[in-house]
């Protein structure tokens, strides 16, 4: 209002009646007028949540390659969050994503089989979503290739949420706040396309990578951990464990397809079911070891209760199936070094 009030006073009949006057007037109407566009370019643009932000990645990480249509923003992310926790994905309303990814357990279930709709239960045991950006490929056998198809599973499958893709649309369409989020998101109306991005960009920004193990290796701080962690990391990252070879790098998996020797026969054939290879009967997915504390129980299907398990499987080399990895082979090691080892394994927790 005072701008304002300077600018109709320079401008008034008395501003122009002196030549004085005037060049006094003129300088002090351009001093204000520089102080008023000053002032603007310096006030903060106001958000829309439609700004492309930068993910909060852990050390050591690289950051994931994400598709140029769904860069992260403040409202796809929020909207992919309430979709991930909200049962109207399913059928009959009862299950959502996180049914079978909790939080509280680093987003898996701790169940063998998952619990669908109509209290199915899954074949294959619940892997957790943390670090899943960097997922060349999804699922125990690989079945798809990025998150945003992913999600396209679980809500059509007849043990998961039951749900005609289309039909979920129309009901998030006929919902009176998802419309709006989607247009908030997106500047689209609900649809397939826009769903799945929207939770994949969610589940873009869920990471774990500050572990005992971590603050070791980054921080240099040798008290981070124990003697026996240290003697089990050791093993682990040497022939002797021969862990490393599969669970390396950063995210402790190289996403290969293994057969580590878990039966002679299978009744899920694994990475065969995608490729048709009776070479790949029996390989599934090297999953991540971060956390692995708190995600049991372990493999594809849920049959090994504890790391305990785990770690014996391994010593005593496998089953003799031809598929087998040649580097599941018997370890020998003394019950101080499977217990270092497990040791270990623990350390690589993100409390």
């Amino acid at each position: 209002m005072m701008l304002r009030r300077i600018t109709i006073q320079i401008f008034s009949t008395k501003f122009f009646s002196s030549g004085e006057g005037f060049r006094l007037k003129l300088f002090l109407f351009l001093f204000t007028l520089s102080i008023a566009t000053s002032c603007k370019k310096d006030m903060p643009m106001e958000e829309t949540g439609n700004e492309v932000i930068t993910l909060d990645i852990p050390r050591g990480f690289p950051y994931p390659v994400i598709p140029s249509d769904n860069q992260p923003t403040h409202n796809r992310i929020d909207l992919g969050r309430r979709l991930f926790f909200d049962p109207i994905l399913s059928r009959d309303n009862s299950i959502s994503c996180g049914s079978c990814h909790h939080t509280d357990i680093k987003f898996t279930d701790g169940l063998q089989f998952s619990t669908g709709i109509d209290s199915n239960h899954t074949t294959r045991n619940s892997m957790t979503i943390l670090n899943s950006a960097y997922q060349p490929y999804l699922f125990w056998d690989g079945g798809s290739p990025t998150l945003e198809q992913q999600i396209l599973a679980p809500i059509e499958s007849p043990l998961e949420m039951d749900f005609d893709i289309n039909q979920v649309v129309v009901r998030l369409k006929n919902h009176p706040e998802y419309p709006q989020l989607f247009q908030n998101a997106y500047q689209r109306e609900p649809s397939v396309f826009t769903l799945t991005r929207a939770i994949a960009c969610y589940e873009r920004t869920l990471y774990t990578g500050k572990s005992r193990y971590d603050e070791y290796l980054y921080d240099n701080n040798t008290s981070a951990l124990t003697p026996s962690e240290v003697n089990g990391m050791n093993i682990f990252f040497a022939e002797r464990g021969e862990c490393f070879h599969c669970h390396g790098e950063y995210n402790f998996t190289d996403y290969s397809f293994k057969n580590n020797g878990l039966y002679l026969q299978y009744a899920d054939s694994g990475r065969a079911r995608i490729t048709l290879l009776q070479s790949d009967v029996g390989k599934f997915k090297v999953p991540s070891l971060r956390n692995i504390e708190f995600t049991a129980p372990y493999m594809h299907d849920g049959s090994l209760a504890t790391l305990e398990d785990v770690i014996e499987h391994y010593n005593m080399g496998g089953q003799a199936h031809p598929n087998k990895s040649g580097l599941i082979q018997p370890l020998n090691l003394t019950t101080q070094e499977k217990q270092d080892l497990i040791n270990f394994l623990k350390a690589l927790s993100d409390q």
